[in-house]
């Protein structure tokens, strides 16, 4: 039992909560491909799901080569279900339907996996390791919070507006809806593309004000990076320049070796005086 988490501990807690996060939406992702949206809104979802098998298949390779025996991982630890769930399908189960996203249930033993390692004494001390790494977990969670902005925008965009009359919907194919959201996102905003109905207009208003606070936590995790590690190399240096403080005990032997010290002069001083 002791090897069953030995791959995913020498990740970081900031790590495993994006993996499992990540698990969570691509298992969400797997749900809505298998309900009756149009073709267009399973090709968009599909290019999130392949995305996502990209991120799986790293972590997959990184877990089997970090294993202190790749055969425990592989196959005591159910490894081969993390590959079988990260193989991204790029249209070959195209015969298969919308069921082929059921293979995507091999998810579910990484998800088992790295709750595991979450529970226990691991709450108690998870908190403490947000305050003393803040950087690398908003790094993580603005990442992840991109992803999951960009799918369920470009997904809700793409429903609103394609299943509309008018004659002035502009977003009506996958890659439109995608294009749009990432321009909306990173505050460009060209104009080519923009939603008419009043549904996506409101998720265009989301994506706004959910970019423009994506973009400033980018900045600040930048500038923390550059300005962060100069001042940390500036305090080392001086950390390693200044003088270590002596602590009580070394001031007490320096006291009586003073005091013993005068002792011997005083007398010597005396002893001449006679």
């Amino acid at each position: 039992m002791a090897q069953e988490t030995n791959s995913p501990r020498m990740h970081s807690n900031s790590y495993n909560i994006f993996i499992l996060v990540l698990t969570i939406l691509s298992l969400a992702v797997m749900v809505v491909m298998l309900l009756p949206v149009s073709d267009e809104t399973i090709k968009l979802l599909s290019v999130y799901d392949t995305l996502i098998c990209v991120i799986f298949l790293i972590d997959f390779f990184m877990n089997l080569k970090n294993a202190p025996k790749k055969s425990d991982y592989f196959i005591g630890e159910r490894g081969w279900l993390d590959l079988l769930g990260s193989i991204p399908s790029l249209g070959l189960f195209a015969n298969l339907g919308k069921f082929a996203g059921l293979f995507r249930l091999a998810r579910l033993s990484r998800l088992a996996r790295i709750a595991r390692l979450m529970r226990g004494e691991n709450r108690k001390t998870l908190v403490k390791d947000i305050l003393q790494n803040r950087s690398q977990y908003a790094t993580f969670l603005t990442i992840l919070l991109t992803i999951i902005v960009l799918t369920v925008s470009s997904v809700l965009v793409l429903q609103f507006e394609s299943s509309s009359e008018s004659p002035d919907v502009k977003i009506r194919s996958g890659g439109d809806a995608l294009w749009y959201a990432i321009v909306t996102i990173t505050t460009v905003g060209y104009g080519d593309y923009y939603p008419v109905t009043l549904a996506g207009r409101i998720t265009a208003m989301f994506i706004m004000f959910m970019g423009v606070g994506i973009i400033g936590a980018l900045a600040s995790i930048l500038a923390s990076l550059l300005v962060g590690g100069s001042s940390s190399a500036e305090e080392e240096e001086a950390q390693a320049t200044s003088p270590v403080p002596p602590d009580e005990n070394e001031l007490a032997v320096i006291r009586n070796e003073l005091t013993e010290l005068r002792k011997l002069m005083e007398k010597i001083s005396a002893e001449k005086g006679l």
